[in-house]
Formats: C-alpha cells, sequence, structure tokens
C-alpha cells in the first residue's frame, strides 16, 4: 500500500473512532476491542493501533497494564484542570503576541473579528443562530491570538489540550443560550477580548498574560453552573465521558 493512502486510512479511522467515543457509542470504562473495531470500521489491525495510541496520547482513553484500551471518564476536576491549563497557555500567547510589537496590518484579522463580535453581542435579543455565530466566532479570536503568538511549543500544547472537546473555548458557550444571565456573560467575555486586543496592540504583555487568563475563568463558571443541570450537561460536547461525583 502506499504511503498516502495508508495515511488517510490511519487519519480516517482516528476520525471515526474518536466520533464512537464522544458520541457515547463506547462508554466510559468500556473496554475498547481491537478486533472488534477493525469489525465496525472495516479496517485492517494497523490503522486501528495507530489511532488508539494517538487517542491514549490525546487523553481519551487509557492503556491498560495487562494491554490493551479502556475509554476513559472525566471528573469535574479534570474539566476545571483543562480550562485551567488552557488559559494558562492562552495568558502566553497573548503575551508573547503583545511582546512581537505586532503592526496594524498584522492584527487586521484580531482587530476585525473583535469589530464582528461587538455587532453581535450589541444585539438586543440573541437568538440560538447568534450564538452559533459567537461560537465561530469566538473560535476564530481564539485560533488568531495563537497564530499570532508565533510560537510552534505553544502550538502543540494547545492542540493537545483541545483534543478534549469540553476544554475549547466554545464549549461551554452552548450551555448560556437558555440562560436568564446569557447576555450579561457574553457582554463580560466580549470586554475581555477588547481588553486583550488593546494589551496587545500597546505592548503589554503581562496584561494580556492577565486577561487572558481571567478570559478562561468564564468557562469554568458555565461549567459550575452546568454540572447542577445535566440537560445543559448535555449540551457540552464530550458529555458522555464525564462522570459528576452524584452520578
Amino acid at each position: 500500500m502506499d504511503e498516502q493512502p495508508r495515511a488517510s486510512q490511519t487519519v480516517r479511522t482516528l476520525l471515526q473512532l474518536r466520533e464512537l467515543i464522544l458520541n457515547g457509542e463506547l462508554s466510559p470504562g468500556e473496554r475498547v476491542s481491537e478486533l472488534g473495531i477493525v469489525e465496525r470500521l472495516g479496517v485492517s489491525r494497523t490503522p486501528v493501533r495507530v489511532a488508539l495510541v494517538r487517542l491514549e496520547e490525546e487523553g481519551l482513553v487509557d492503556c491498560l497494564p495487562t494491554g490493551g484500551f479502556v475509554v476513559r471518564a472525566f471528573s469535574e476536576a479534570d474539566i476545571a484542570d483543562a480550562i485551567q491549563l488552557r488559559g494558562v497557555l492562552e495568558g502566553m500567547a497573548a503575551q508573547r503576541a503583545a511582546e512581537r510589537r505586532l503592526s496594524r496590518d498584522e492584527l487586521r484579522g484580531l482587530r476585525d473579528v473583535v469589530g464582528s463580535l461587538d455587532a453581535l453581542v450589541r444585539q438586543r435579543d440573541l437568538t440560538i443562530d447568534d450564538f452559533s455565530d459567537y461560537i465561530r466566532l469566538n473560535d476564530q479570536f481564539h485560533g488568531l491570538l495563537l497564530q499570532l503568538a508565533d510560537s510552534p511549543v505553544l502550538k502543540r500544547s494547545m492542540e493537545r489540550v483541545l483534543s478534549l472537546p469540553f476544554a475549547s473555548p466554545g464549549a461551554f458557550v452552548r450551555v448560556q443560550a437558555e440562560l436568564p444571565e446569557s447576555r450579561e456573560i457574553l457582554v463580560i467575555a466580549q470586554e475581555h477580548h477588547r481588553a486583550i486586543l488593546d494589551a496587545i496592540e500597546n505592548g503589554e504583555g503581562s496584561r494580556a498574560d492577565h486577561l487572558a487568563r481571567e478570559h478562561s475563568r468564564l468557562a469554568r463558571r458555565n461549567l459550575d453552573i452546568s454540572v447542577k443541570n445535566q440537560r445543559q450537561l448535555d449540551r457540552v460536547p464530550g458529555a458522555s465521558l464525564i462522570r459528576l461525583r452524584s452520578a
């Protein structure tokens, strides 16, 4: 088999296996049968083995001492740690971007996203579609922040954290759609976005770092809200992997 088709099959197997886990078709604590996955996905054993090793690196499965893999469960503390770690990395990215003393042209993309978010948040009544647009723009903001840091090490570290779906910047925004204080939370988040941009434009590294870390705490606030309401928690990507103490 040529290298390119083999690589494509491995990537496809990884995506399919990850989807089975995140959709709850493979439950936390369930042993992942290599042969069973081969039969289920209709692929050879090699891409399944490679995919399982990659999923272990991402933290979605654990390797058993006796061999094989088991789907991992995540506690509230695990999620809080992932959110905090994302905040640390984004703080470093914001500081690095500020210290690079970027030009107005280099910051145009980030400024445009912040402007679009401003227009969205200023709307009086926000619909579900508006929240979807917010998530898309919010993801763009955080992606650009990392891009402007221009650090391969930070990029790889962030990719590792974001392999856990509930650690992403938009994971808990979906929860806000049904909350009475949803607009208030979005306004605060947008104030953070604009302040981070301002700190980067003015070369204020320490301030940018602090603001980005503080910004990530909004996700922790939404996590605290989610764990009190199973219906809201179910809206979080990868919710089937979350095991609360009361469960």
